[in-house]
């Protein structure tokens, strides 16, 4: 793939330490998949830099281009209005140099990329544990569409482990977490697990995961953090967004 120039993971941000740490770590895993990529981090809210500093830096630097890659599994508000904001504020801010955005990490289209399901198989085999139903823990969106591929990633899921497999959010509308377990075993299930639609560590992913052992989960899996199949997503969503005309 050529013209990506840079590479600027975009993360939501989190008052969590660890959440930076799996940031720059998913950033070198993605690094260490393409040799030579440049590859930079930031951050809507809470840690810094943001995206528009980064892409001045970049900017200055005499960068040909950047690819922005948001580091989100649903297109909801961070998506469809922060970034958006951010990129706009850095052009009227001055900064020239062209920028590509890619698509979210998440569904697109009804269709779920087969590197996050096997980045969720990683992370469940990596419990070492037998479970014979999944619930897919997520943080949660107001945003209907959003709600909606998060259940498309639940259904592709069960389907591709052979299991029954149903979303579970730990705010905002639809089948809260504590909800999801019991559901799976009054259908059945006698060993449910949870796999964790999460990207890094964090308030919601820990309230969820508490959540989630409390009403039965057997086992909880860890966020896909620095998994090496999502870095290739990464590296996908970029490759996809050269073909684009910059912002």
């Amino acid at each position: 793939m050529s013209g990506a120039g840079a590479v600027v993971l975009v993360a939501h941000g989190s008052r969590h330490p660890k959440a930076a740490l799996t940031t720059h770590a998913l950033a070198r895993a993605v690094s260490a998949a393409r040799p030579g990529l440049d590859v930079h981090t930031a951050y809507l809210d809470h840690a810094g830099p943001r995206p528009g500093a980064v892409l001045a830096e970049l900017d200055a630097a005499g960068v040909p281009s950047a690819t922005v890659v948001p580091l989100l599994l649903t297109s909801a508000y961070h998506g469809k209005v922060d970034l958006p904001a951010a990129l706009a504020s850095a052009r009227e801010e001055g900064v020239r140099l062209p920028v590509r955005r890619t698509d979210v990490l998440g569904p697109v289209a009804g269709r779920v990329p087969p590197a996050l399901l096997a980045g969720l198989r990683r992370r469940l085999d990596e419990l070492g544990v037998d479970y014979d139903a999944v619930a897919l823990l997520a943080a949660g969106t107001r945003d209907t569409a959003a709600r909606r591929t998060v259940h498309e990633a639940a259904a592709a899921l069960g389907a591709a482990l052979g299991v029954a497999c149903r979303a579970g959010f730990a705010s905002g509308p639809g089948p809260r977490v504590e909800e999801v377990t019991p559901a799976l075993r009054a259908a059945g299930a006698r060993r449910v697990v949870c796999a964790a639609y999460f990207l890094a560590t964090g308030v919601l992913y820990q309230s969820a995961a508490a959540a989630a052992r409390a009403v039965g989960a057997v086992a909880v899996a860890e966020p896909l953090g620095a998994a090496p199949e999502l870095a290739r997503l990464i590296l996908a969503r970029v490759d996809a967004a050269a073909a684009q005309s910059p912002l």
